[in-house]
């Protein structure tokens, strides 16, 4: 319930920010659904505070910004954990002890390499 709230009072925040500049309630509302999270809200919401821009095109464009910089950041991440999954293989083999979950940011679905795709181990001399 207290995460309902920190949206909700996000959301409310910038939509007051931007009635207070002079711009449509509707750019707020459909601004806080493309942000997508609190702390991006938050962040939008400073920016009109600070910078106060005099027309709609400045504003949609740092939202644009912000919203590319998460994704940006969540590409980053999902790579990330596709390398370790990929060290992991390296390391141990496909028929290694290791449960190999990738797992990503947002609303896509873990990719699971499954255990029982195997191949022989390369034997070393002792």
């Amino acid at each position: 319930m207290a995460e309902d709230n920190e949206w909700t009072e996000a959301r409310d925040s910038l939509v007051r920010m931007v009635t207070d500049l002079g711009f449509p309630e509707d750019l707020g509302h459909h601004m806080a659904r493309m942000l997508g999270s609190p702390k991006a809200i938050r962040r939008m919401t400073k920016y009109l505070e600070y910078e106060r821009p005099k027309d709609i095109e400045t504003a949609v464009d740092e939202m644009l910004a912000i919203c590319g910089e998460i994704d940006s950041w969540k590409d980053k991440k999902d790579s990330e954990e596709a390398n370790t999954a990929y060290n992991e293989v390296l390391r141990y083999g496909l028929d290694g002890r290791r449960d190999l979950t990738i797992r990503r940011c947002g609303p896509r679905s873990p990719i699971r390499i499954p255990r029982r795709c195997t191949r022989p181990r390369p034997t070393h001399p002792p």
